[in-house]
């Protein structure tokens, strides 16, 4: 029997040996920490802090203002400096509330006392989460206490632990599997505790054979618990693509994998979820990986949110050649930067640094009708039709050929021999669909 896996997909250079082998070192900041009140999907949260005002690590500085949003926590003790706009990885401009650190690193009362998850009730542990800031930590960034509040509980059969880390370079998943799989194992029994009916899977690449053999031999006396090999293939780690590999279930863009009795979370946010409910330690760092050929000494290193992304790559021993191209996340689904000088949100899981920008490169030619896209498409649609609908602004004919099921993993551009920039055109049609579809249905309510 092969591989679990879905079909579609792209073979993309790793790039993981630059990293994978350091194991993960703690960074202490040392500038001005930056706390954006928008590091989830949903609504920006509030901020609780005025300037003037002491902190301490593990305080709630900014609170949920809706019933999808998450609070945000300070990492670091010190002076609120300023409550304004700081730009983040995206180039977005964002509410932020910015620190001043005294290095000293005073905590509230009670900070990482042990807590016994078999005492805590369905409720306490959702609100635990809740109070605790927690994110999708892979790059999404919903809530988690929403993800396990579904409509239905007993209806949820599987919880997918998403260990695949697809994305090439990036090493940071793996890392933390190796150093400290107790702890995203131990987040993964906290979460079986709200599901009885559900079973733990953790999937995870067959590139990363030590990770999958310590977590098999880790959950060998669970009965609940079980590591499932993937076919190395990106975007293996995709949501959609997680679940038909693992459960051969299918998720389409008007469903949540709640509706095909799934929940997937990724190995950090599950290390999140144990420090919250076992240790008792909000959300305020996360793995991060300094990769690619421009940096000095890729690793990994474990941050504190907020630090700014041009202390991590000091730490990493700057570049040793100035990069062309810097990239938030990895080369495929990641965004280009144009300046360092932004902090570390939950949501931001590297950096990678290359000396040449090959897209730039890439010189765009007509499309030749091969048909690469189409079999590539881990969402089973038509990119060459698709790209035909962008170019024209036809918003109709691409929802009709179901772009909307696009899941921008950026698999077609990657195989296309004309260089066409596909999955920049879909991102953009998409946001605009988005955005007819709210404003109809605003004005079906005003109606």
């Amino acid at each position: 029997m092969g591989l679990a896996t879905f079909r579609g997909g792209v073979h993309p250079f790793e790039g993981k040996e630059l990293s994978e082998s350091k194991p993960v070192q703690v960074l202490m900041p040392k500038g001005d920490m930056v706390y954006p009140m928008s590091q989830h999907i949903g609504a920006p949260a509030t901020p609780l802090v005025k300037k003037g005002d002491q902190v301490l690590v593990g305080q709630k500085i900014g609170e949920a203002s809706g019933f999808i949003s998450a609070n945000v926590i300070c990492s670091v003790s010190g002076t609120v400096k300023a409550v304004e706009m700081r730009r983040v990885a995206s180039g977005a401009m964002v509410n932020s509330i910015v620190v001043t650190n005294d290095g000293e690193y005073n905590t509230v009362e009670g900070l990482g006392a042990d807590r016994d998850p078999s005492t805590l009730s369905k409720q306490d542990i959702r609100t635990i989460v809740k109070e605790a800031g927690i994110v999708g930590l892979g790059g999404a960034g919903f809530p988690t206490n929403v993800k396990l509040s579904p409509k239905d509980e007993n209806a949820i059969d599987y919880i997918l632990l998403n260990g695949a880390e697809c994305e090439p370079y990036l090493t940071s998943d793996y890392r933390l599997m190796m150093e400290a799989p107790e702890q995203v194992i131990g987040g993964l029994k906290v979460v079986l505790q709200l599901f009885e009916k559900a079973k733990g899977v953790i999937g995870i690449e067959d590139n990363k054979p030590e990770a999958i053999k310590k977590m098999t031999e880790l959950v060998k006396d669970e009965p609940r618990i079980s590591v499932c090999p993937l076919k190395t293939k990106y975007p293996q780690g995709g949501e959609r693509s997680l679940i038909y590999a693992i459960t051969g279930r299918k998720v389409n863009s008007s469903m949540l994998p709640a509706d095909a009795g799934c929940i997937v979370d990724n190995v950090d946010t599950m290390r999140a979820i144990y420090q919250a409910v076992c240790k008792t330690t909000p959300l305020m760092e996360r793995t991060f990986t300094v990769t690619g050929d421009a940096v000095a000494n890729p690793q990994n290193f474990r941050v504190k949110i907020g630090t700014n992304m041009q202390e991590i790559v000091e730490a990493a021993g700057g570049f040793k050649t100035e990069p062309e191209k810097v990239i938030s996340g990895g080369p495929m689904m990641g965004m280009a930067m144009f300046t360092l000088d932004v902090p570390v949100i939950k949501t931001n899981s590297a950096l990678t640094c290359f000396t040449k920008d090959e897209v730039k490169a890439n010189q765009e030619t007509p499309c030749i009708r091969c048909g690469k896209c189409i079999s590539v498409c881990p969402s089973h649609i038509v990119p060459v039709m698709m790209m035909d609908a962008a170019l024209k602004g036809d918003c109709d004919k691409f929802e009709k050929l179901n772009g909307m099921e696009c899941m921008e993993c950026g698999s077609c551009t990657f195989i296309c021999p004309a260089k066409r920039p596909l999955t920049q055109a879909f991102k953009e049609m998409r946001k605009t669909v988005a955005a007819n579809r709210r404003k109809k249905a605003q004005e079906a309510n005003k109606k």
